[in-house]
């Protein structure tokens, strides 16, 4: 069939599912540990205090894409999305373009992945989860979960929120933030503007995905808390800058040699969890490669999407 595919939100979510995702995701930071995928850094475009635009470059698997997304937190009060944006994926050996995606549902559906294979990978067998943010991207992060098998309780300041997505997702609401942060595995997903995990909230065993410090003065862990445990992240370059981790970066309590790569993990080599005491706290930023892992799968679904829109350039 001819032209370039256009992938909505529902086709994008139609095309991968969060396991697929999780799957999708292993291989992206496998890949890119290699060096086989490579990504250069993410380029800010900032309109403060209303928000920032963000392009985001990969290659890898002989395709190139770009990741056009924005960041709008006063969005909801004019009923608009706070994130939006395009996918490009283009065949790296001609340069032409082979599918455009909406970036919103790619970046949920790789966000929730990252969180739960960080669990996954640096938690204990077993055991409760919980999701702490109710917005897209916690939604798709509980929605991975229960995808995977866990019993998920949910929480977010907005009450009404967190109870609808429970509802959607079969999830139960937290009587409190308290129960929410004594899950074994927790998952934060919020705004980052505020800390949701304080100096002496973790105990002994707990893993924790850090997802809302995606950009300069967020934090959803205070530097003692994040000093408890052992340090994971998605890229040392996104995360000591931009990340959870720029803020013990920036004190000198924290060095490129105290964190570890998950990638180095899942291809073997570097070490994860090493005791069941252990806390693990993983800083994910979101990369490119993890967009172009999901945009490739979604590509690859094409022919099975009869409905999909094409345009002639």
């Amino acid at each position: 069939m001819s032209g370039i595919p256009i992938f909505t939100a529902a086709h994008v979510e139609r095309a991968v599912s969060p396991s697929r995702a999780v799957d999708a995701v292993r291989d992206a930071f496998v890949e890119y540990t290699a060096g086989r995928w490579t990504m250069p850094p993410k380029v800010y475009v900032t309109n403060y205090p209303a928000g920032d635009f963000r392009a985001m470059p990969a290659l890898g698997g002989g395709y190139a894409l770009l990741k056009w997304i924005n960041s709008f937190p006063g969005n909801p009060a004019l009923g608009l999305p706070t994130v939006s944006g395009v996918v490009l994926l283009s065949d790296a050996e001609s340069g032409q373009l082979r599918a455009l995606l909406d970036a919103g549902s790619v970046t949920a559906l790789r966000t929730g992945a990252a969180a739960v294979l960080a669990a996954e990978v640096l938690g204990r067998p077993g055991g409760t989860a919980a999701v702490i943010g109710a917005g897209v991207n916690g939604r798709a992060t509980a929605r991975t979960f229960v995808t995977r098998g866990r019993d998920v309780v949910l929480w977010d300041v907005d009450a009404a929120r967190a109870a609808a997505a429970a509802r959607e997702l079969g999830c139960r609401v937290a009587a409190s933030l308290e129960e929410a942060l004594g899950a074994d595995l927790v998952a934060t997903v919020t705004p980052g503007h505020t800390t949701v995990i304080g100096d002496r909230t973790l105990r002994p065993g707990q893993h924790v995905s850090l997802i809302g410090a995606d950009g300069p003065g967020k934090a959803e862990a205070t530097n003692a808390a994040l000093l408890q445990g052992r340090l994971f992240c998605d890229d040392w370059e996104q995360a000591s800058h931009g990340g959870e981790l720029a803020h013990v970066v920036d004190a000198g309590l924290v060095g490129p040699g105290d964190v570890t790569a998950i990638g180095d993990v899942l291809a073997g080599n570097a070490e994860g969890r090493s005791a069941a005491d252990d806390i693990t706290l993983f800083d994910s930023t979101g990369l490119a490669i993890q967009d172009l892992a999901i945009a490739l799968a979604a590509f690859e679904a094409a022919d099975e999407l009869d409905d999909l829109q094409r345009l002639e350039l």
